[in-house]
């Protein structure tokens, strides 16, 4: 970190502010160029966190470089710059107001609350500083209190004109909601704009957002009328989606006629799975014919949302039902999941179909052609808890690291059940010394993912693992052989357990150091926006790169692309209408290189499908892994860079299942 003796760097700020008026001839353009060594040089800044350096360009007469060093505090995420950051809240240029709030609704400090709330501009967005107010709306979400989430709720004098004001106050009460602050203000004026189409649709999705994701909401029959109403016929599929987890909420028979109106016309797959989503709040017995229906989908995702459907809300008495539907000619992922749902809901008293079942689920294990279907069929199993010990023994000796993962945390779901003690009954302690062994034995094996899985397990309040293991050097021992920043993950996951047994205050991961450097010279012969084209085994994926969004990100893609590490790895994650997700070196999520990149930050919204964006274990993790999104994933927002875009091949994205291959990347 750059010091200056004498004087600090804030007061530093101060004094050249008022020794160096504004002119009126001075820019006011923001503009980016990747090329401009300045750019570059800042953009370094950002990458090494040095935030002293940083503060020196919040005084310079070029407002992009004032815009650029504000911005580089929404990635680096750090308090301590909120009061500095506060004074580009009275820059002349709009953009560079607006990036100082994002900023500081970044660090989500409390001190920030006051110091928006002051910079917050009067006028309408035909002001002098729509983007700034914007901004300010939203970072207060993210900062603020109940006081000012209520405040911002009952405004109601915005126009369906004024799109910038619209999009701020419902990011704002979204972000509330995301740290789970809400109000029956902030529902109400969220219903009103969702269900209203006069409103601009960039406002109503983040309405409809927060209706389908906001907890301890409460959408009684009266508030959900205009739902119902605007449900059947809304044109915007993104929208549609979010609104149908909406009346979910509603819980009443409008509710439910609509969501089962709505599926029987859908023909979006996405708009098919939230709705079986929101059917589950309604009695099982009225929904029970359509879901049964969505099973024999030939979209796979719907299939498997079905199938997902009967898990979590089956019956006893269906259970037979689901077993039988699981030989049906369905998606693989579809069977797996009704096999867990009949293990889960057959009774107990059932021995003989009990011991059937299970020998259908292990010639399934054994019969799995991918160990994605190993994996699914290991999580069935484990709906059973006796199944442990064939768990353990089968998962242990694979040679798939996508295997062994699953089976950890097939054990690791089996100790965390909260009728753990009825279900084995007198054995309950004598099996629970036997998953401390199983625990003990994965830390040993070196396997990251297998480590920071029963790590976590270890650490269940209610097992009391400390007592039934004769001694915790082991994990030390683990520890120590750990490589760094390649093994981030596992390594704080199994600090947190020796803490956690050591009586300590729970371990707060720190932040990544600095270990790679941006090649800036991968950019210097392209254009602005290259493209690259993802070849898998589903078909062709073409995204267009976005540099001056993430500079860092682009180039770390690019080199890993040319440099071939993409070829042949899978999509080891597909969670249907979220996103697809691959470049894991192990093939089961926990694989990165020797190195470790930022994230990258800036204001840009998962607000549509097809957006690409780097997988990671908390900030600054990120490294091979990358995700492309079904639909709009607007919880994601500021805390998963994004890198890229889809602009053809959103049909093979919404293709690929787990185990899908990714034959090459080609940069063009």
């Amino acid at each position: 970190m750059n010091k200056i003796v004498g004087i600090s760097t804030g007061l530093l700020l101060l004094a050249l502010s008022a020794c160096i008026p504004y002119e009126e001839d001075i820019l006011t353009d923001v503009k980016i160029d990747l090329k401009d060594p300045v750019f570059r040089q800042i953009y370094d800044l950002q990458d090494r966190q040095n935030a002293d350096s940083l503060y020196l360009w919040f005084i310079h007469d070029n407002p992009t470089y004032r815009y650029l060093a504000a911005m580089a505090f929404a990635s680096i995420n750090d308090t301590a710059a909120v009061s500095q950051l506060a004074l580009l809240l009275y820059d002349r240029v709009d953009e560079v107001r607006a990036a100082a709030a994002y900023a500081i609704g970044q660090t989500g400090a409390a001190a920030g609350e006051a110091l928006l709330i002051a910079a917050f501009d009067q006028t309408d967005t035909v002001g002098l500083y729509p983007q700034s107010n914007r901004a300010i709306l939203e970072a207060a979400g993210k900062c603020g209190t109940l006081k000012t989430l209520r405040a911002m709720s009952t405004v109601s004098t915005y126009l369906p004109t004024d799109t910038l004001l619209l999009e701020g106050q419902t990011r704002g009460i979204y972000h509330f909601a995301l740290r789970e602050i809400t109000a029956v203000e902030g529902t109400a004026r969220m219903l009103q704009i969702a269900a209203d189409p006069a409103y601009p649709e960039s406002a109503r999705l983040v309405a409809a957002n927060y209706l389908s994701r906001a907890k301890n909401i409460e959408i009684d029959s009266a508030a959900s009328l205009p739902l119902v109403a605007v449900a059947p016929t809304e044109p915007n599929a993104d929208i549609r989606m979010a609104i149908a987890l909406g009346l979910g909420k509603a819980k009443n028979g409008r509710a439910m006629q609509a969501l089962l109106q709505m599926f029987s016309n859908e023909k979006d797959y996405r708009v098919k799975c939230n709705i079986l989503r929101a059917l589950g709040s309604f009695d099982y017995g009225s929904v029970q014919a359509t879901v049964v229906a969505a099973l024999k989908d030939p979209n796979p995702h719907v299939s498997a949302r079905a199938a997902q459907f009967f898990l979590e809300n089956g019956i006893a008495q269906d259970a037979p039902f689901y077993w039988r539907s699981a030989k049906d000619s369905i998606h693989w992922s579809a069977q797996l999941q009704l096999y867990a749902a009949a293990q889960r809901h057959l009774s107990n008293s059932q021995t003989e179909a009990r011991n059937a079942l299970n020998w259908e689920l292990r010639q399934r294990y054994a019969g799995g052609i991918s160990p994605y279907q190993k994996a699914a069929a290991l999580k069935a199993l484990a709906e059973f808890p006796w199944n442990f010990r064939f768990i353990q023994r089968e998962s242990y000796a694979s040679p798939e690291a996508a295997v062994r993962t699953a089976g950890v945390e097939a054990l690791a779901a089996i100790s965390d059940r909260k009728d753990f003690n009825r279900l084995f009954g007198d054995n309950s302690r004598r099996n629970a010394v036997e998953f401390a062994l199983y625990f003990k034995q994965a830390i040993q094996t070196g396997d990251p993912a297998m480590i920071a899985t029963a790590a976590g397990a270890l650490r269940h309040p209610d097992r009391n693992y400390k007592t039934t293991l004769d001694s915790l050097g082991f994990l030390e021992e683990a520890l120590a052989k750990l490589e760094l920043p390649r093994e981030v993950e596992t390594y704080n996951e199994l600090k947190r357990t020796i803490d956690f047994f050591a009586g300590k205050p729970e371990f707060v991961a720190p932040k990544p150091e600095y270990n790679r450097p941006i090649d800036w010279s991968v950019l210097d012969n392209l254009n602005m926006e290259p493209t690259a084209i993802i070849r898998t085994s589903k078909g062709n994926i073409r995204i267009r790169l976005l540099p001056s969004v993430a500079p860092g990100s682009v180039i770390n893609f690019m080199r890993l692309a040319r440099d071939k590490f993409y070829d042949g790895k899978n999509f080891h994650r597909v969670v249907s209408n979220f996103v697809i997700q691959g470049g894991c070196p192990r093939g089961d999520g926990y694989g990165s290189l020797d190195y470790s990149i930022r994230s990258e930050l800036p204001p840009r919204s998962y607000d549509r499908e097809g957006l690409v964006g780097m997988a990671s274990a908390g900030n600054h993790t990120e490294g091979t892994q990358f995700f492309i999104t079904h639909s709009p994933a607007l919880h994601l927002d500021g805390n998963y860079t994004i890198f890229a875009r889809v602009i053809d091949g959103m049909d093979v994205v919404h293709q690929i299942q787990p185990g899908s291959k990714i034959e090459s990347i080609i940069i063009q």
